[in-house]
């Protein structure tokens, strides 16, 4: 379990935060006072930050120099201003990630996850793949969007999990039906059809319109 320090002051969106992360196993606590959010640092230890920009007294650029000051804990900036410049501030500042507002819960999940997973675990792979806000968890084999979780069957998931993994790139159906072969199972063409349409059916049901594309002649491509 991971404690994860929430500073933002639209205290509805914080709760959001709350029951988001606390749900995917994290501990968490919100500052409420924000004069002396290097208390609630102190006090609580957390394993993260999660640090909005605007915030009364002090803004989130000073917080985030004060705690590298005394810890090289991991922060995450949130904020409605991501232009090109405060993002790249966000980063010089000593930031490790940044999320833009609206926030998209899924993806906040990922990006937390996955600089948890590269702070404390060094050695374990990234287990996640995000596209368009879906998120795909190599772990349990689940696909996440607009906090959502859709379940896939194993060839559904092997089918995301290649494209995803190549996103921008033509995936050929012979790569397709190669890596479902590798995976234990012979896959005819038309198999492999029936199931890419299944999947599309799926992800447009949840919103998720257009996500995998036709390539005629060769193949599939998630853009």
């Amino acid at each position: 379990m991971y404690k994860i320090l929430v500073a933002e002051d639209d205290f509805s969106l914080a709760q959001a935060f709350e029951k988001q992360l606390t749900s995917w196993g994290n501990e968490v606590k919100c500052v409420k006072d924000f004069q002396n959010l290097l208390k609630d640092f102190n006090d609580y230890k957390p394993h993260l930050v999660l640090l909005d920009i605007m915030l009364p007294f002090y803004n989130g650029y000073y917080w985030c120099t004060e705690i590298r000051k005394i810890s090289n804990v991991p922060i995450i900036f949130i904020s409605s201003a991501s232009d090109n410049m405060n993002i790249i501030m966000a980063m010089n500042m000593g930031g490790d990630e940044f999320i833009s507002k609206p926030v998209d819960l899924s993806v906040m999940n990922a990006k937390i996850g996955a600089v948890l997973r590269r702070t404390y675990n060094m050695n374990r792979q990234i287990s996640v793949l995000e596209h368009r806000g879906a998120v795909l968890n190599l772990d349990d084999g689940s696909l996440m969007f607009n906090n959502k979780k859709i379940e896939l069957t194993k060839n559904e998931f092997r089918i995301m999990q290649t494209l995803m993994q190549n996103k921008g790139k033509i995936v050929s159906r012979e790569t397709l039906m190669t890596k479902l072969w590798q995976m234990d199972m012979y896959v005819e063409e038309n198999t492999l059809t029936v199931n890419v349409n299944r999947l599309r059916k799926k992800l447009e049901n949840e919103g998720l319109c257009d996500f995998i594309k036709t390539k005629v002649g060769s193949g599939y491509i998630i853009e």
